[in-house]
């Protein structure tokens, strides 16, 4: 693959002419060797002074190099079979000049970073444009080690089954739940064998079980990877912007999302379960209505997604176990209101007509007598809901509260410990980047005031330095804010201690 120049005089030359050959589509690169792992949108708009030859393809293969700058030009002497494409991006919009400069920067600095991109063909005058995003392996290996992800080493042993009548039940309730296990293969397998687990490190390749570098990371690790990349990545040069999300904020990229793995449907439906991708298997055994009887294969969805959305759904499926329970007993204390409706005495009386009492109005004016008979359905309704088995269920729910709690603690510390999240920490929440966006704009604020203070008399600086002045401002913010609940509680107490006089007079 041929490496764009950095000199400004040099057009992007697209380097794959073959005809019928296009940009890469699905997973791969055009290439159909690398892997993407994330992909940039962002909307581009061309002006009319970019000149294509007929029939002529657009494909820029960044990897490691620059993007032509604003202003390039065609030089001379150029061979017309290269199939060259010039352009020239100055738009004429300011906005979508400053968004261009901002990507022109923070894709600089993510080849910096040892990413490789390839930008899609850009056909018409106003659009979205697609940024496919690779990771290679130096990359990968560099940022696993900095971000100590754990991965599998070639140390593995067998949890041994248990024996005697604990074993024997355990054997039966495997057997009773077959029916009920998803059809993920090697399933049982994994779940037999535990593989140690280690830290990344570039000095102990030799520990770890590599058939292939491309295979190694799985998918969620890749992406992971790459997004802590985009993350990371500043704009200093254009605009002080840290990150793909504050990008986003700001319009400068639609949006950034990995790639599923391939299609879930499938050109062929009857296919076997060991030669479906992760995305089939799990659309086939969980992610449909004729799945709903089904265990959630939770080690396939953390394989697919990451540890952190494995555990929501395994808390999911822990709390909508138990929670059958406790909508049986629901049930139960529902049709024990059923069947004691007719015996209930307070209905009975409210419903006999012999005993028709009339009642005071409701209100003081507005409101009429009424007959007692005329809540006899409000009553055996209640009754339905309120009967004396609620007593049972409510001491039942608090204890179903506590068992669930305690359940889902001993669950989530298995996963933890087949999952190798023993030793991690807790990661950081980072800032909104709405939030960074304000932020940096009452830094920009506060810098123009001090260039602005700077710049007036001495005598107005002191004025404005004075902290006696600052004493007052601060005394009497503290008096208003003390004083005015000390005002409202004492109009209340005034306020209710003349209301309760007039109604004993």
């Amino acid at each position: 693959m041929l490496h764009p120049s950095r000199d400004d005089k040099i057009p992007v030359v697209n380097n794959f002419m073959d005809p019928g050959h296009e940009p890469g589509k699905g997973l791969y690169f055009a290439d159909g060797k690398r892997k993407v792992d994330y992909v940039l949108v962002y909307q581009y708009r061309r002006p009319s002074s970019v000149h294509d030859s007929p029939g002529q393809h657009r494909l820029s293969v960044i990897s490691n190099g620059s993007f032509p700058r604003v202003g390039s030009k065609e030089p001379e002497g150029v061979k017309e079979e290269h199939a060259e494409v010039v352009l020239d991006v100055g738009p004429a919009d300011p906005a979508e000049g400053e968004k261009l400069m901002i990507r022109e920067e923070f894709e600089a600095n993510l080849r910096e970073a040892g990413l490789e991109m390839e930008r899609d063909n850009e056909h018409k005058v106003h659009g979205q444009g697609f940024i496919r995003v690779h990771a290679p392996w130096q990359v990968l290996s560099r940022e696993a080690e900095f971000l100590k992800i754990k991965v599998p080493t070639k140390k593995s042993y067998e949890l041994k089954e248990e024996k005697g009548l604990s074993g024997t039940m355990s054997t039966i309730w495997r057997k009773m739940n077959q029916p009920f296990q998803p059809k993920v293969p090697n399933l049982q397998d994994q779940s037999r064998t535990k593989y140690l687990s280690h830290s990344f490190s570039r000095d102990k390749l030799h520990l770890y079980n590599i058939e292939s570098k491309d295979t190694f990371f799985d998918n969620a690790t890749r992406s992971r990877i790459v997004y802590e990349i985009l993350r990371r990545t500043a704009c200093t040069r254009t605009c002080q912007t840290m990150g793909i999300t504050t990008l986003i904020a700001k319009g400068v990229y639609d949006s950034a999302f990995p790639l599923h793995d391939g299609d879930f449907k499938g050109e062929n439906h009857n296919v076997q379960s060991e030669d479906k991708n992760d995305r089939q298997l799990l659309h086939d055994e969980w992610a449909r209505y004729g799945a709903f009887y089904k265990y959630q294969p939770v080690d396939l969805i953390r394989k697919y997604f990451g540890e952190k959305i494995g555990l929501y759904f395994a808390w999911l499926g822990v709390y909508t176990q138990l929670l059958a329970l406790a909508s049986l007993v629901g049930i139960i204390v529902f049709l024990y209101g059923c069947f004691t409706i007719d015996s209930n005495v307070p209905s009975l009386e409210m419903c006999d007509e012999k005993q028709n009492f009339t009642m005071c109005p409701l209100c003081d004016r507005a409101c009429e007598y009424w007959h007692l008979s005329t809540a006899c359905g409000t009553a055996r309704a209640s009754h339905l809901f309120d009967n004396p088995a609620t007593v049972f269920f409510a001491i039942f729910m608090s204890l179903w509260a506590v068992m669930f709690l305690e359940h889902w603690k001993r669950r989530q510390n298995s996963l933890n410990y087949s999952w190798n999240m023993t030793g991690m920490e807790e990661e950081e929440e980072h800032p909104r980047p709405k939030y960074e966006t304000i932020l940096l704009q009452k830094r920009q604020r506060k810098r123009r005031s001090r260039k602005k203070n700077k710049s007036e008399p001495e005598k107005s600086m002191e004025e404005s330095n004075d902290p006696s002045k600052d004493k007052w401002r601060q005394w009497l913010l503290s008096a208003m804010t003390t004083g005015n609940p000390v005002v409202f509680c004492r109009g209340c107490e005034n306020l209710f201690t003349r209301f309760f006089s007039s109604v004993h007079v």
